[in-house]
Protein backbone atom coordinates (compact mmCIF):
# COMPACT_ATOMS: atom_id res chain seq x y z
CA UNK A 1 0.00 0.00 0.00
CA UNK A 2 1.41 3.86 -0.76
CA UNK A 3 0.85 6.62 1.12
CA UNK A 4 -1.68 8.25 -1.60
CA UNK A 5 -4.11 5.99 -0.44
CA UNK A 6 -3.98 7.19 3.06
CA UNK A 7 -4.13 10.94 1.88
CA UNK A 8 -7.99 11.68 2.92
CA UNK A 9 -7.91 15.31 1.68
CA UNK A 10 -6.40 18.43 1.99
CA UNK A 11 -3.87 19.28 5.20
CA UNK A 12 -5.67 21.95 7.69
CA UNK A 13 -3.47 24.57 7.92
CA UNK A 14 -2.24 27.83 9.80
CA UNK A 15 -0.17 30.58 8.98
CA UNK A 16 3.21 31.14 10.73
CA UNK A 17 2.59 34.41 12.42
CA UNK A 18 -0.34 32.89 14.26
CA UNK A 19 -0.57 32.88 18.09
CA UNK A 20 -0.20 29.05 19.73
CA UNK A 21 -4.27 29.59 21.29
CA UNK A 22 -4.96 29.81 17.26
CA UNK A 23 -3.17 26.59 16.14
CA UNK A 24 -4.75 24.81 19.18
CA UNK A 25 -8.47 25.74 18.54
CA UNK A 26 -7.75 24.84 14.78
CA UNK A 27 -6.66 21.42 16.30
CA UNK A 28 -9.70 20.96 18.68
CA UNK A 29 -12.39 22.49 15.52
CA UNK A 30 -11.10 20.12 12.77
CA UNK A 31 -10.05 17.11 15.25
CA UNK A 32 -6.78 16.93 13.97
CA UNK A 33 -3.47 16.56 16.02
CA UNK A 34 -0.71 18.58 13.57
CA UNK A 35 -1.42 21.61 11.24
CA UNK A 36 0.87 22.71 8.25
CA UNK A 37 2.37 25.55 8.33
CA UNK A 38 2.22 27.20 5.26
CA UNK A 39 3.58 30.37 4.15
CA UNK A 40 2.12 32.20 0.66
CA UNK A 41 1.64 28.76 -0.79
CA UNK A 42 4.92 26.85 0.94
CA UNK A 43 5.02 24.08 3.37
CA UNK A 44 7.39 26.00 5.94
CA UNK A 45 6.60 23.64 8.87
CA UNK A 46 4.10 21.29 10.70
CA UNK A 47 2.52 22.05 14.53
CA UNK A 48 1.74 19.44 16.58
CA UNK A 49 0.03 19.04 19.74
CA UNK A 50 3.33 17.85 21.52
CA UNK A 51 4.94 20.81 20.28
CA UNK A 52 1.83 22.87 21.93
CA UNK A 53 2.76 20.75 25.06
CA UNK A 54 6.56 21.84 24.61
CA UNK A 55 5.67 25.45 24.79
CA UNK A 56 2.90 25.07 27.56
CA UNK A 57 5.15 23.11 29.50
CA UNK A 58 8.12 26.30 29.03
CA UNK A 59 5.89 28.35 30.55
CA UNK A 60 4.60 30.50 27.32
CA UNK A 61 1.28 32.33 27.03
CA UNK A 62 -0.59 30.69 24.02
CA UNK A 63 -2.01 33.76 23.06
CA UNK A 64 0.76 36.03 22.85
CA UNK A 65 3.48 33.19 21.57
CA UNK A 66 3.34 32.58 17.66
CA UNK A 67 3.57 29.29 15.69
CA UNK A 68 6.77 30.08 14.31
CA UNK A 69 8.65 29.93 17.22
CA UNK A 70 7.07 26.30 18.30
CA UNK A 71 6.82 24.62 14.67
CA UNK A 72 9.04 21.78 13.66
CA UNK A 73 10.73 23.71 10.63
CA UNK A 74 10.98 22.02 6.93
CA UNK A 75 9.68 19.03 7.59
CA UNK A 76 10.91 16.04 5.61
CA UNK A 77 7.97 15.25 2.85
CA UNK A 78 6.82 12.21 1.42
CA UNK A 79 5.98 11.39 -2.12
CA UNK A 80 2.59 9.86 -2.33
CA UNK A 81 4.11 6.53 -4.26
CA UNK A 82 6.34 5.70 -1.20
CA UNK A 83 5.39 2.40 0.57
CA UNK A 84 3.79 2.69 3.97
CA UNK A 85 6.14 0.22 5.65
CA UNK A 86 9.01 2.41 4.00
CA UNK A 87 7.15 5.19 5.90
CA UNK A 88 6.67 2.93 9.27
CA UNK A 89 10.27 2.81 9.06
CA UNK A 90 10.84 6.30 8.64
CA UNK A 91 8.45 7.15 11.37
CA UNK A 92 10.60 4.78 14.31
CA UNK A 93 14.00 5.98 13.08
CA UNK A 94 12.91 9.69 13.53
CA UNK A 95 10.31 9.75 16.48
CA UNK A 96 8.40 11.47 14.26
CA UNK A 97 4.32 10.78 14.38
CA UNK A 98 3.29 12.92 11.15
CA UNK A 99 4.33 12.37 7.09
CA UNK A 100 3.69 15.66 4.92
CA UNK A 101 2.61 14.09 1.70
CA UNK A 102 3.81 16.07 -1.30
CA UNK A 103 3.71 16.05 -4.74
CA UNK A 104 4.90 18.80 -7.33
CA UNK A 105 5.21 21.18 -4.96
CA UNK A 106 1.80 20.65 -3.67
CA UNK A 107 0.88 19.75 -0.03
CA UNK A 108 -0.87 16.62 -0.26
CA UNK A 109 -2.05 15.92 2.99
CA UNK A 110 -0.62 14.69 6.06
CA UNK A 111 -0.37 11.08 7.48
CA UNK A 112 0.02 10.43 10.72
CA UNK A 113 1.13 7.56 12.86
CA UNK A 114 -1.89 6.58 13.59
CA UNK A 115 -3.49 6.10 9.45
CA UNK A 116 -0.14 4.09 9.03
CA UNK A 117 -0.92 2.00 11.43
CA UNK A 118 -4.42 1.37 10.50
CA UNK A 119 -3.13 0.68 7.05
CA UNK A 120 -0.88 -1.78 8.42
CA UNK A 121 -3.71 -3.44 10.27
CA UNK A 122 -5.58 -3.66 6.84
CA UNK A 123 -2.82 -4.94 5.08
CA UNK A 124 -2.33 -8.32 7.38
Amino acid sequence: MQLHSLVGGAAEIIGPEATLAAAAAGMVDESVDCLAVVDRSDLVGIITERDLVFAISDGVDPANEVVRDWMSEAPDTFAPDVMVREAVAWLLETGYRHLPVMAEGELLGIVSIRDLLWALAQDS
